[in-house]
């Protein structure tokens, strides 16, 4: 079977999986450090919906550098069954999380004009976690398609 760039236990796929916690972590930091965003549940669901991808993807990068440590082979396929359908869920959750707030931010800047003024700086941080989500969930978007294709593979 060819190496597909992103695979358990390789370089790249740790690059993937640190990519997605960088991404998901500044999401949550610069939502969480923006005042008034607990009022909203779609920024409360942001965080909820980060927060799993970050855990998700710092046992899964763990788990890439211990097998590049022991040289292992990661690709069981029942060990990819599961990486497959945690990655469905965290990529699901980030892409709706990610298309809530930023709808609720175009509904903020274009339609009522709620970031003029005094507000100016919360939205343009709401939109600055919500680009970050979007990014966050590419990122699992890449891995579970790879993980897809090494089950289709080993089936």
């Amino acid at each position: 079977m060819k190496e597909l760039i992103g695979r358990p236990g390789s370089v790249s796929g740790l690059l993937l999986r640190i990519g997605q916690f960088s991404c998901a972590s500044i999401a949550i930091s610069v939502m969480v450090t923006t005042a008034g965003f607990a009022t909203f549940t779609a920024f409360c669901y942001l965080i909820a919906s980060m927060g799993l991808q970050l855990l998700w993807s710092l046992g899964l990068a763990c788990l890439d550098i211990y097998a590049l440590w022991k040289k292992r082979d990661l690709q069981n396929p029942i060990l990819v069954s599961l990486f497959v359908v945690g990655d469905w869920v965290t990529a699901t959750l980030s892409l709706a999380a990610a298309s809530s707030c930023a709808g609720l931010t175009v509904l903020f800047s274009r339609d009522l004009h709620f970031c003029r003024g005094e507000y100016h700086l919360p939205c343009i941080n709401y939109k600055f976690a919500v680009a970050f989500a979007f990014v966050t969930w590419g990122l699992t978007a890449i891995s579970s398609h790879v993980m897809f294709w090494i089950l289709l593979a080993s089936v």
